[in-house]
């Protein structure tokens, strides 16, 4: 819980700062377009850590019927005044209890990378479970073995993150039931590092 705290206050406090800096018209947004055309019309999309709603939630709204969630009470107050057309949820994505099968679309942007990574496969497995057959996912995930990293200036706020590396997130992908459809190794336009970015479909049995 120590970890987590330090994330949510950290955004908490950075809100309006870190917003700046990711509303660039980065080639990582420009993979939302590929997600985009694997979903329906009208489809119902979660953004799994959506922060302050710009720009991923921002776009997926031009097309879908969006949820937003995250923990950081000021990003959702943010996001709700960005992007009025969406729903937002204020919860830990770790403890969505939303319905089976319920979204067509569900995809993080930035947000995994912050939760401790034994989490990762529960998390993981509960987005499959949320999907409905056929469903597509786009993850922002690690792209390097980090288990735990802290950074005491992260925009003037302490920030946490961990993860494993892209070879496990394949494997895991594939272990839950997920087709990688497309998957980049890509560097962080903003800030030092790396990021593994995955497309993914589950399949299309009822479970």
């Amino acid at each position: 819980m120590e970890h987590k705290r330090t994330v949510k206050d950290g955004y908490n406090a950075i809100a309006n700062l870190y917003l700046e800096s990711r509303t660039q018209k980065t080639m990582k947004i420009q993979l939302l377009d590929e997600f985009i055309r694997k979903l329906p019309a009208k489809a119902r999309v979660l953004d799994a850590g959506c922060g302050a709603g710009l720009p991923v939630a921002k776009i997926l709204s031009e097309y879908f019927d969006v949820t937003g969630v995250d923990f950081s009470e000021k990003q959702i107050e943010l996001a709700k005044k960005n992007v009025p057309n969406a729903t937002f949820i204020c919860q830990d994505m770790t403890k969505l209890d939303l319905p089976a099968q319920s979204f067509d679309g569900i995809c993080s942007f930035y947000a995994i990378i912050h939760i401790p990574r034994e989490e990762h496969h529960a998390l993981i497995e509960n987005f499959y479970r949320m999907l409905k057959p056929a469903g597509v996912t786009l993850l922002c995930l690690g792209a390097e073995d980090l288990l735990d990293d802290i950074e005491e200036d992260f925009h003037g706020q302490r920030m946490y993150w961990s993860h494993f590396d892209a070879a496990t997130y394949e494997s895991m992908l594939k272990e839950v039931g997920f087709e990688t459809l497309l998957s980049k190794v890509l560097p962080d336009e903003i800030y030092d590092g790396k990021h593994f970015f995955v497309l993914a479909q589950k399949g299309s049995s009822t479970r």
